[in-house]
């Protein structure tokens, strides 16, 4: 099986899709399949479409790329559409209408989230011929093996971590937080650390503030804390919830996009304006969360295993995926010219900006 991923592998923090595209390679690798991550051969199996937006920097390929090789280069490979984003998370307007645009290509879609899912569907996305699988953490990494729980004798550290810094990630309540510690009942009774980026014009007063960290010392860092929150609004799935909750710490969480469906069972819901009732909450039951946290399901390994095996159930069906393809037009001579004129242009300059990048590093 040869399975390209459209994501450009960055090292370091990187956000979730990077995360996810990291675990999938390695998976799939170690089940004996040759993955790349560009539709520069003619024999793929399977393309698994990430991120359409050109102007990204994780994007390898968008869909126009993937019609493009399906109408000149291999019309009996098989197309996924992963979606993991939408306007609603951030206030964007232009999100939506391109997910949807660029689902033209999928021959399947997987959404990140039930909430996601029946968000797009709703907008037009068949539903017929898609899944949801969640997303999961590595557990090499991030597990509880060094976690110290509250003892109720210190004050409880609560930690959360955002890549982005997008003020919908949750900055009025971790603002509400930081406003509290200036209060002598709070002060004495938490702490509280933010591992990431922040909105612009904005700076905490009484909380510890670290930049993005990624892999093995983000881990470490989240270990030392007892208590994980996320204010994330109408988040599609998320990583950094998951990773505090794999590295043993109770969840308190906003009741907000697919929050619940990933957190639920696992720690205390809040809204704005509940906030404060639900942190007496999770205090005075932490004990009991806590004894939760060992059977937290959300896993890389489960994760990557529904996407082999979806991979595998397609590849089976193929005959019957193809037959339901909207009939297209063979190119013909002089357009099949062009496009090979201009794919041999791409690669020439991809591999001038990587002897560029060899310069640059000696």
């Amino acid at each position: 099986m040869k399975i390209s991923i459209g994501m450009n592998l960055r090292e370091g923090p990187w956000g979730g899709g990077n995360q996810f595209a990291s675990s999938l390679t390695a998976y799939l690798g170690k089940k004996g399949a040759d993955v790349v991550h560009d539709l520069a051969t003619n024999d793929l199996d399977i393309i698994l479409l990430t991120e359409p937006r050109k102007t990204s920097r994780s994007s390898a390929y968008t869909d126009d790329d993937i019609m493009d090789y399906l109408r000149f280069v291999n019309p009996e490979t098989l197309v996924v559409h992963r979606i993991n984003e939408c306007d609603e998370r951030k206030g964007t307007k232009e999100v939506n209408g391109l997910l949807i645009r660029a689902n033209r290509c999928a021959d399947h879609t997987v959404f990140i989230s039930t909430w996601l899912r029946d968000l797009f569907t709703g907008h037009g996305i068949p539903a017929a011929h898609a899944s949801v699988i969640l997303n999961g953490a590595d557990e090499t990494v991030f597990n509880p093996e060094g976690f110290s729980p509250w003892n109720r004798r210190e004050p409880l550290k609560i930690v959360t971590h955002h890549w982005g810094g997008n003020w919908m990630k949750g900055f009025d309540i971790y603002r509400l937080i930081d406003d509290m510690l200036e209060q002598p009942e709070w002060k004495k009774r938490l702490g509280f650390t933010y591992i990431g980026r922040t909105p612009e014009i904005f700076s905490f007063r009484n909380t510890r503030h670290i930049e993005p960290l990624s892999g093995k010392a983000l881990a470490g860092e989240l270990r030392r804390h007892h208590l994980y929150v996320t204010a994330s609004r109408n988040e599609p799935a998320g990583m950094h919830h998951i990773e505090g909750a794999m590295c043993g710490m109770p969840l308190l969480y906003i009741d907000s996009g697919a929050l619940p469906e990933y957190c639920r069972g696992f720690g205390v819901p809040f809204v704005p304006e509940t906030f404060v009732a639900a942190l007496e909450e999770m205090m005075g039951a932490y004990d009991s969360w806590l004894a939760e946290m060992p059977l937290y399901p959300h896993t890389a390994e489960k994760m990557c295993a529904a996407y082999h095996g979806l991979f595998l159930d397609m590849l089976e069906r193929k005959k019957e995926i193809l037959a339901r393809r909207p009939e297209r037009q063979a190119p013909g001579l002089f357009e099949t010219t062009a496009f090979r004129a201009a794919s041999f242009g791409k690669r020439i300059r991809a591999l001038q900006k990587n002897v560029a990048k060899g310069k640059k590093r000696r």
